[in-house]
């Protein structure tokens, strides 16, 4: 190989490396491995074609010539970018036009070139795809030390930018975690007060209703109805924590102590109430996937508050249930029900919440029976 072009494609390499590792865009890093691979091979025209699964290629990124129409062509896996991005050996010619091995294969868009060389994008069991640079039709074909050269650097782009993958999706997972930290403790800590402070105004607001004047009883109404928005918005925000876009190996949450929850949730219930609400607890709660347990969290949280805030019952029962079809929770109470004139904001959230899980929401109530809101999801 020769000593200045082979310090050139370490050179190329190194600049490869900072611009991967730097968090760019990869669209913009292809387009720095095929720019570099040009000028190391003095060529017209290169391109970078990623293998699918089905070995087909297609162009990634170009540089070079007229490129326009070039991005997004799609060559099969029988041409011998296809072959030689599967794992063969690589392919030189003088003319791509008409050596029999790649004749069949040239697009419209590339026959005013003659000579050509493809190499391996990659290496071992990290093969991305193939490397091409093409001359034009009166150019001298590409030199046995310039493909050497090409294979090489073509084999250390691809190495660079698996370990570029790698280093970004550790930074990913660190990301999502935080992500994640910063959600719990939002829905655990945050929403959690703001629910007991609101619950705490409007019993003040039930049991002082006769000494507040219309405009103070009206302005604490809209307090609550305030905490109430923005639980809903912090509740938001946690979704749109936990669900950042898809990426190849996202972190599972951790599963949930679903018992732990509905203990907490039935303490602050009691305290509001005067009386603590019976909880009878039965299956394996403890290990019930994140997502799930939320769903189910909110269905007693929305149910409890329904219960402190316009039943007047003396008795209160919460069942949650774990068996082989699912989670199953009760809440039942020997209240006046649900008044008509009552929002029902969160009991719709509620069975969309159920719905788009898979589950079943309903709600029984009357003024001479009481209430009974079920709540049912799957684990499978």
């Amino acid at each position: 190989m020769e000593p200045t072009l082979a310090a050139r494609a370490l050179s190329a390499a190194t600049e490869i490396m900072t611009t991967a590792l730097s968090g760019d865009d990869p669209g913009a890093v292809l387009g720095t491995v095929v720019r570099h691979a040009v000028e190391l091979a003095d060529a017209d025209l290169g391109l970078v074609m990623v293998r699918a699964d089905d070995g087909r290629v297609t162009v990634e990124a170009a540089h070079g010539g007229a490129t326009a129409g070039l991005l997004g062509l799609v060559l099969p896996a029988e041409s011998a970018a296809g072959r030689v991005a599967a794992g063969g050996e690589p392919v030189v010619t003088a003319d791509v036009t008409s050596d029999p091995r790649t004749s069949r294969f040239v697009p419209p868009e590339l026959l005013s070139y003659g000579p050509f060389a493809a190499a391996p994008f990659g290496t071992g069991g990290r093969q991305l795809g193939v490397l091409n640079v093409y001359r034009g039709q009166s150019r001298e074909p590409f030199s046995a030390s310039t493909v050497e050269v090409l294979t090489a650097f073509a084999s250390q782009a691809g190495v660079v930018l698996a370990l570029a993958e790698g280093a970004n999706a550790r930074h990913r997972v660190t990301l999502y975690q935080e992500r994640e930290r910063i959600a719990r403790e939002l829905h655990d800590v945050i929403v959690q007060r703001l629910y007991a402070a609101g619950m705490q105004l409007d019993r003040v607001r039930r049991r002082m209703r006769r000494r507040f004047a219309g405009a103070d009883g009206a302005r604490l109404g809209e307090a609550i109805d305030q905490l109430d928005q923005t639980i809903e918005e912090i509740r938001g925000t946690v979704r749109a924590l936990r669900s950042p876009e898809p990426e190849p190996q996202e972190p599972q949450r951790a599963a949930t102590d679903l018992a732990e929850s509905a203990r907490a949730e039935v303490r602050i219930a009691g305290e509001l109430l005067g009386y603590p609400p019976t909880l009878e607890l039965s299956g394996e709660l403890a290990d019930i996937p994140a997502e799930r347990a939320d769903h189910v969290r909110a269905a007693l949280r929305e149910a409890l508050s329904n219960v402190v805030r316009h039943s007047g019952a003396s008795e209160t029962r919460v069942t949650l249930q774990r068996d082989a079809d699912g989670v199953r929770l009760r809440v039942r109470d020997n209240g006046c029900g649900v008044p008509r004139d009552v929002a029902q904001r969160g009991l719709r959230h509620l069975a969309e919440r159920a719905e788009g899980a898979g589950g079943k929401f309903f709600i029984n109530s009357s003024p001479s029976l009481g209430t009974l809101v079920a709540f049912d999801l799957p684990l499978g």
